[in-house]
C-alpha cells in the first residue's frame, strides 16, 4: 500500500506561509487573555500549541493558545467541555454470526468531526453532522485534528466523550506534530518534550491534567516533523515514559503513531520493528498502550509485527493497522486476508482513518440524517444491512460486523431509550415538537440497537431505519415500513438486566396515518443462543395493537414477573419487538405498514422522583452583532442519576420554547431577542431522568433586556 501521511485538517497547507516562531511574552499574554471563555461567545473544544505560538495573526475564528500556559481554574470554557458520563463497562454477547470473533482484532477510528478550531463544545444548529452510532464495534475513538494554522493539540468535546462513554468506548485527544511541508517545525517538537529544572517533562504533566479535567481517556501522539536526531528521539522517548507513568496513575491511555524512529528521523514503517519499538515497548516494559501502524503495511510486515509484539510480551492486537477510508469508504482496496484472515487467528487490529466518509461523500442535497445513517449502517454492517448475514465470501468490503463481535453496556435497571441518534430536524418532548430548529448534540444520543438490523420473518422483509419525521423524545424514532405479510421480529438490545417480580417494560409506539394496523409484542429472551449465529430464544408478550386511527402515541406496559422462572436465571439477555399485520384478507395483498417505536423503558418497581437542579444563573451576556444576545448559563447539578438537563424559555403568553439540552452543568444560548414586548427573558431548567421523566419542579432565572 502506498505511504499516506496522517495529516490534520486542510488548513495545514496554509501554515507553510507562517513566519519564524518567535513570539514575545507580551503577545503570548495577549493571546492567552483572548482565549475561549473570555466573554459570552460560543465555547469550542480546546486546542493549543505546545508552547511557542506562530508569528503573525490567526485566521478568523482561531485563537492561538499555549498549553504550557493553560490552567484549569482560568479556563472559562471548561464547564462546557467537561464530560459528565463515566466510561461504562462492556460485555460481549454471543456473536450475531459465525465469522465475527471476540477477543481478537479490535477496531479504532480517527474521526475529524470538524476542523481543529471548529468543534462546538455543546453541539450546533444543524442536523448535518457525523452522528456516529456504531459504538458496539469500536474499541477506541481518536478525536482527530491539529494543524499548524490553528493548534497542534486537540482535546475532544464533551458530547462526543459522553456518547462514547455511554457505550464503553474510550476517547483520545490528538497531539499532531506536522511534516515540514504542512507547516511543521522542530521547534514545536522540542517544545513538547522540553525538560524543567528538575528534569521533568512539564508538557506531559499538562496533557494528563487536561485529560483528567475534561474527563476523556488519553492521547494519540503523532510526531511527523522531519529533521530530528537521535538526541531528540531520546527526549521523545523520555516524554512518553513520563506519559506512561501519568497514564497509569490516572487511568489514561496512550497510542503512538508509527512515524518517528529512534534515529530522530521520520520513517513510516508500516510495522513494529527495532526502529520504532522503544516508543511502544522498551527494556522497562510498556510505553504506549497501542501503536497505529502506517498505511504502507504489507502481509509480511503485519505478520512479523504481530510476532514481534508477542516476543516483547505484548498483545499483538495492541497494534492497529491503518485503513484509510477518507476518500473511498467501502470501495477502499484493503488486503483483508492479510489483516483479518478467515482460516486462522486475526493478524493484528486495525484503525479506520476518517470513517466520516459516510457523511462527507454525500452530495449537498443528499446530506440528510436518513441518507447518512443508511450509508453508515452499510459501512459497518455490510450490504445485507443485517449483522446475522454480514459475511459475504469473495473480495470487496469486509464490514466490521462480519469481523468483530459487538459489545453492549446495558446491564443495569433502569434502562430507557428513545432511539435518539444525537441529531435531528426538530426536537420532540412527549411526542410533540417543541422546537422546529435543526440540531446536533451527541451527548444526548441514546444507547441504540447495535445489530442493525437483525430481524426474522417468513414473509417479506420490511425496511427498518431511524426516522426523523416524528419522534417521542429527542429527534428520531425507529421506523418499520413495508408490506407485512407475516410476523416480523426485530432484535433490539443485548442486555444483562436483572429482573424480578416488579420489573416492567414499557413500549411507546404508533402507526402512521394511512398505515396498516399491527399487533405489537415485546420479545424477551432469558437465555442467549447456544452458538454464534443461532436464533435468539425469544418469548413474546402482548403489548397492544397500533392502528392509524388511534390517538397518536400510545404506551403499553408489560410485567415480566409472571414470566420469570421460579428459580435459576432471572436476567434479561435480549430485548426486541414482534409486530404482526392485522389488516388485509388472508392471502391478499397486504396494506403498507408504517409503524414507529418511540421509546422503550425497563424499570423495577417504583422509581424515586427526579430532583431539580439548583441555582440557575446567567454567568455572562454579550451582543451577537446582529441585534441578538448570547448568554452563558450555569447551575448546580441535581442529586442522583441524571440523563440530561433541558432548558426552556418561558414566553410572555406562558408557552415554553425548547432552547437546548446538555449533560453538563453549563450551557450557551445564542441568538436571543425580546419576544412579545417582554422586558425580561425568563428561563427554566428541568432534570431529565434515566427514564426520560422530568423533575416536577425546575430552576429558573431571568435576563433583563
Amino acid at each position: 500500500m502506498r505511504r499516506r501521511t496522517v495529516l490534520g485538517s486542510a488548513t495545514t497547507a496554509a501554515a507553510a506561509l507562517l513566519g519564524p516562531l518567535t513570539v514575545p511574552a507580551s503577545a503570548r499574554a495577549a493571546a492567552r487573555a483572548s482565549g475561549a471563555g473570555s466573554g459570552a461567545g460560543q465555547p469550542y473544544a480546546s486546542y493549543w500549541f505546545p508552547d511557542t505560538l506562530p508569528s503573525g495573526s490567526p485566521g478568523e475564528g482561531v485563537v492561538w493558545r499555549s498549553l504550557k500556559d493553560w490552567r484549569p481554574e482560568e479556563d472559562a470554557d471548561l464547564p462546557f467541555n467537561r464530560a459528565s458520563v463515566p466510561l461504562a463497562r462492556r460485555f460481549t454477547p454471543v456473536a450475531a454470526n459465525t465469522s465475527a470473533r471476540p477477543g481478537q482484532a479490535r477496531i479504532s477510528a480517527l474521526v475529524a468531526f470538524d476542523h481543529t478550531a471548529g468543534n462546538p463544545a455543546q453541539g450546533g444548529g444543524s442536523a448535518d453532522y457525523y452522528a456516529l452510532t456504531q459504538w458496539a464495534y469500536l474499541d477506541e475513538l481518536v478525536f482527530w485534528g491539529g494543524s499548524a494554522g490553528e493548534g497542534l493539540i486537540l482535546a475532544p468535546n464533551a458530547p462526543v466523550v459522553d456518547a462514547a462513554h455511554r457505550n464503553g468506548v474510550p476517547v483520545l485527544g490528538t497531539v499532531f506534530l506536522p511534516p515540514v511541508g504542512h507547516g511543521g517545525t522542530l521547534r514545536w517538537t522540542r517544545d513538547l518534550v522540553q525538560r524543567d529544572a528538575s528534569g521533568g517533562y512539564p508538557l506531559a504533566d499538562r496533557l494528563a491534567q487536561v485529560a483528567v479535567a475534561h474527563g476523556f481517556d488519553g492521547w494519540f501522539v503523532n510526531a511527523e516533523t522531519e529533521g530530528g536526531d537521535a538526541a531528540l528521539a531520546g527526549h521523545m522517548h523520555g516524554f512518553l515514559r513520563r506519559m506512561r507513568t501519568l497514564c497509569d496513575a490516572h487511568g489514561l491511555r496512550l497510542t503512538w503513531y508509527d512515524a518517528l524512529t529512534r534515529t530522530g528521523e521520520v520513517g513510516w514503517q508500516g510495522a513494529l520493528n527495532e526502529t520504532n519499538r522503544d516508543f511502544f515497548h522498551d527494556a522497562r516494559g510498556k510505553v504506549s498502550d497501542a501503536m497505529f501502524l502506517d498505511f504502507r503495511w504489507t502481509p509480511d510486515s503485519l505478520a512479523s509485527s504481530g510476532r514481534f509484539a508477542e516476543d516483547l510480551g505484548r498483545d499483538r492486537y495492541a497494534l492497529q493497522a491503518g485503513v484509510d477510508v477518507e476518500q473511498e469508504g467501502w470501495n477502499t482496496d484493503v488486503d483483508w486476508d492479510a489483516l483479518v484472515p478467515t482460516d486462522k487467528p486475526h493478524t493484528v487490529s486495525y484503525g479506520f482513518y476518517r470513517p466520516e466518509w459516510t457523511l462527507t461523500h454525500l452530495g449537498e442535497k443528499e446530506r440528510t440524517p436518513e441518507r447518512f445513517h443508511a450509508a453508515d449502517d452499510r459501512f459497518w454492517t455490510g450490504t445485507s444491512l443485517d449483522p446475522t448475514q454480514a459475511w459475504h465470501p469473495g473480495g470487496g468490503w469486509r464490514a466490521p460486523a462480519a469481523v468483530v463481535a459487538d459489545r453492549s453496556t446495558i446491564d443495569a435497571v433502569p434502562f430507557a431509550t428513545t432511539f435518539n441518534t444525537g441529531h435531528g430536524l426538530r426536537w420532540y418532548e412527549e411526542g410533540r415538537a417543541t422546537s422546529d430548529a435543526q440540531w446536533n448534540h451527541l451527548g444526548l444520543q441514546d444507547r441504540l440497537p447495535a445489530r442493525r438490523w437483525a430481524l426474522t420473518t417468513t414473509g417479506t422483509r420490511p425496511q427498518v431505519s431511524f426516522d426523523f419525521a416524528d419522534a417521542w423524545h429527542g429527534g428520531s424514532s425507529l421506523l418499520v415500513a413495508g408490506r407485512l405479510d407475516a410476523p416480523v421480529t426485530i432484535e433490539l438490545y443485548s442486555t444483562r438486566l436483572p429482573a424480578g417480580p416488579h420489573t416492567t417494560v414499557s413500549l411507546t409506539h404508533r402507526a402512521a396515518e394511512g398505515s396498516a394496523g399491527v399487533s405489537v409484542e415485546l420479545a424477551v429472551a432469558l437465555a442467549e443462543p447456544d452458538r454464534p449465529g443461532a436464533p435468539v430464544p425469544f418469548i413474546y408478550l402482548p403489548a397492544g395493537t397500533a392502528r392509524p386511527d388511534a390517538a397518536g402515541w400510545v404506551t403499553a406496559t408489560v410485567r415480566l414477573g409472571p414470566h420469570l422462572p421460579v428459580s435459576g436465571t432471572r436476567t434479561v439477555r435480549t430485548l426486541g419487538v414482534r409486530i404482526t399485520p392485522v389488516d388485509g384478507p388472508p392471502g391478499g395483498t397486504a396494506p403498507a405498514t408504517s409503524w414507529r417505536l418511540g421509546a422503550l423503558a425497563v424499570r423495577d418497581g417504583h422509581q424515586a422522583p427526579d430532583a431539580p437542579p439548583r441555582a440557575l444563573r446567567v454567568t455572562d451576556a454579550a451582543p451577537d452583532g446582529d441585534g441578538t444576545t448570547a448568554l452563558r448559563l450555569a447551575w448546580q447539578p441535581a442529586p442522583g442519576r441524571v440523563r440530561h438537563y433541558a432548558l426552556h424559555r418561558v414566553l410572555p403568553d406562558g408557552t415554553r420554547r425548547f432552547l437546548g439540552a446538555t449533560c453538563q452543568h453549563a450551557f450557551f444560548v445564542p441568538g436571543l431577542r425580546p419576544e412579545q414586548d417582554e422586558k425580561t427573558a425568563r428561563f427554566t431548567l428541568h432534570t431529565v431522568g434515566e427514564l426520560y421523566t422530568h423533575s416536577s419542579s425546575s430552576a429558573s432565572t431571568s435576563h433583563p433586556w
